[in-house]
């Protein structure tokens, strides 16, 4: 195993030095939103020389720092507040608000609000390790710290808090070199004044400065607007601000086409060296069954015009000129796969409420991950954002349960805790060691032949789970018939008290287990080809009553399959082929397989689509691919005849060879 993540960064290097040679990827000159699939509200930007990072509102999960060297990859790097500080709580709903990371006086600072008080931990390094939390004083004339906060950094040196504290209290408050305010004090209580609220809630401010102008944006409310207002000086003179108006092009004419809500809540726009302007901000689905996953963050382009006015770009279906910077080699952000070789979790795994750190472990079996109860009566579990639409999780377990309330195994959780699909290892009431499947009121268990460890497989198709166990990790059992989540997917808290979007991961209840890996994406499990992370040209229904194919498919188009995992010899498994499920009533044209890039990654096969008689007579075609090891983000590039539609793809899936 650690032979094998010698090698993974070894081709990582070796793809940044080819790029750095000879110029960008085709895959990496454009991108489609959003950047951070998943739930990822609230969520903040900020530049430290040539890396930028991320944060959000994580409520009751741990919040995770996200890295990134082009503002499109991003990687978790940390998690500034721990699970096991005694303050964090366990309950959906509260936890860390508006989390954000800023670079201040040589040291790193995590600024969030947590149950009506605001706080920062410190760190000497984004990575970590990062201090336990210190709760922020607040000014006697203000009242209270709020949540929805961020951080401004002026030119001169000095630093404020941006306060928002119900919908009238909006303040600046002058932090201290220890953190704490110390300072000016500016009042903008007229921005949004009772009894009419003319900006609603005017809440998530945020700050920065252009062309010796500092401006100030804040959202309407969680159901879309985002207004801007600018001023020479930095005051609480309400005639020094002019208000902008809307920060966003709300008159794109392709606005209708947008698969999201409203735009709101975005970050501070960040400058590059080439002079454009960006920002993040975090917006729900347009079609509401999938608004249970959360907010999912963007990113898009500002651009000023003659008067100084910023427009930021409006979230269109159609993919995007990426700012020019280097990816550096990191992925697409979707969950991972896991190992766990190292003794230490990766920052990509969040605990669900206050979790103490006796309660998992990577040092006492080297290569797994002991997870334990909380409790005899709380579950544990390790978790991640809930990111796509297609997917199959793999997990091996050994459990030795001793009780039918035993249980260990994958899981998808709704945000409000009280909705979940799980496939677990435990007994029945009789003593038998079963393997089930469970959602609601539904309930399939099988007899687990395979003893105490044993494989777990749970595939997502759109609103359709469907479990599966195995004895080796290829050859599968279905356990029962799939379930229909749309309850979960489609989930929206209507008290506007939970604001947790879905989250996948491992638990346990009643008894310690050990896991030995999590796959998010099997490559040896049939990917939907209508679901890219990104793509160039093609277009997908995004209808999920059924499996629609990917459409529009023209020369030189491609899509990006993230994440995927083809194990290695450990595990008795590599690729030897890939089948491709396709239609076309034209010439066809050709499938380029590519891993991490296209062009400067490497390409391990090509596929040939035929004509099958018309768009949906499907037939599989196939073709040999090289043997690889290790996870990838898989690329496809389409090549044929023109500007003729080359033939709409259903599936693709490789075909393992069995080593041993």
């Amino acid at each position: 195993m650690k032979r094998l993540k010698i090698l993974c960064l070894a081709s990582i290097n070796c793809l940044i030095l080819f790029q750095l040679s000879f110029g960008r990827s085709p895959s990496f000159k454009t991108y489609t939103n959003p950047v951070i699939p998943g739930d990822h509200p609230d969520c903040s930007l900020t530049k430290v020389g040539n890396d930028f990072y991320t944060s959000s509102s994580s409520y009751n999960p741990t919040p995770v720092i996200y890295h990134s060297t082009d503002l499109v990859h991003w990687e978790a790097i940390a998690q500034p507040v721990s699970a096991a500080w005694p303050g964090y709580g366990d309950a959906p709903g509260p936890g860390c608000v508006g989390g954000q990371m800023v670079y201040y006086n040589n040291k790193y600072w995590y600024f969030f609000s947590h149950r009506d008080k605001f706080y920062f931990t410190t760190a000497d390094k984004p990575e970590g390790p990062w201090s336990l939390p210190t709760v922020m004083k607040c000014p006697p004339s203000v009242p209270g710290l709020g949540y929805d906060n961020s951080i401004f950094i002026d030119d001169d040196g000095k630093w404020y808090l941006l306060v928002k504290n119900g919908q009238v209290n909006n303040w600046i408050v002058e932090l201290g070199e220890d953190g704490q305010p110390s300072g000016a004090v500016y009042d903008l209580r007229w921005i949004n004044p009772a009894p009419d609220f003319p900006y609603s809630w005017a809440e998530g401010p945020v700050m920065w400065k252009y062309n010796g102008y500092y401006y100030y944006s804040f959202a309407l409310n969680v159901a879309g607007g985002q207004k801007v207002m600018r001023s020479k000086t930095l005051t609480d003179d309400k005639d020094s601000w002019e208000m902008l108006g809307d920060l966003f092009n709300v008159n794109d004419p392709d606005k209708a086409t947008s698969l999201f809500f409203e735009s709101n809540h975005c970050s501070q726009v960040v400058m590059l060296n080439d002079s454009t302007f960006w920002l993040l901000h975090p917006v729900y689905p347009k079609a509401s069954e999938w608004r249970g996953q959360g907010r999912a963050t963007l990113l898009n382009q500002v651009h000023y015009d003659s008067n100084g006015k910023p427009i930021a770009d409006y979230p269109v279906n159609k993919p995007f000129t990426a700012p020019n910077l280097p990816s550096s080699g990191i992925p697409w952000m979707v969950p991972k796969s896991d190992f766990f070789t190292s003794d230490k979790l990766n920052p990509e795994w969040s605990f669900l409420g206050y979790t103490p750190e006796n309660t998992y472990s990577l040092t006492d079996r080297p290569g797994w991950l002991r997870l334990s109860p909380k409790s005899r009566t709380r579950w544990n579990m390790v978790i991640k954002g809930d990111r796509e639409h297609n997917y199959s999780l793999i997990t091996r377990v050994d459990f030795c349960p001793s009780s039918a309330n035993d249980e260990a195994g994958l899981i998808i959780i709704r945000g409000d805790e009280t909705k979940y699909v799980k496939l677990f290892s435990s007994i029945n009431e009789n003593g038998h060691k079963v393997v089930v499947f469970s959602y609601d009121n539904i309930r399939y268990e099988v007899e687990n032949t395979v003893e105490n460890i044993v494989w777990l497989k749970m595939v997502r198709n759109n609103h359709k789970i469907i479990g599966y166990y195995s004895s080796n990790g290829r050859d599968w059992k279905q356990v029962g018939k799939s379930v229909d989540i749309i309850a979960i997917d489609s989930y929206t808290d209507p008290n506007f008290w939970v604001w947790e979007g879905t989250r996948q991961g491992l638990y346990v209840q009643g008894r310690a287990a050990y896991f030995d890996l999590y796959i998010y994406r099997d490559a040896y499990t049939p990917i939907m080809a209508s679901c890219p992370a990104n793509q160039y040209g093609t277009s997908a229904n995004t209808k999920s009553d059924k499996i629609y194919p990917l459409e529009s498919i023209h020369n030189d188009d491609w899509t990006l399959y993230a994440g995927v995992e083809f194990r290695n010899k450990e595990y008795g498994i590599l690729p030897k082929s890939i089948q491709i499920i396709a239609s076309s009533a034209t010439d066809g044209g050709i499938v380029e397989v590519w891993l991490d890039s296209i062009d400067t990654g490497n390409k391990i096969g090509i596929c040939k689509i035929r004509n099958t008689g018309g768009w949906e007579n499907y037939k599989t075609f196939s073709a040999k691919v090289k043997k690889v090891t290790g996870r990838h983000d898989v690329y496809l590039r389409f090549k044929g005849k023109g500007n003729e539609r080359l033939f709409r793809i259903k599936w693709l899936k490789f075909i393992p060879d069995k080593i041993r």
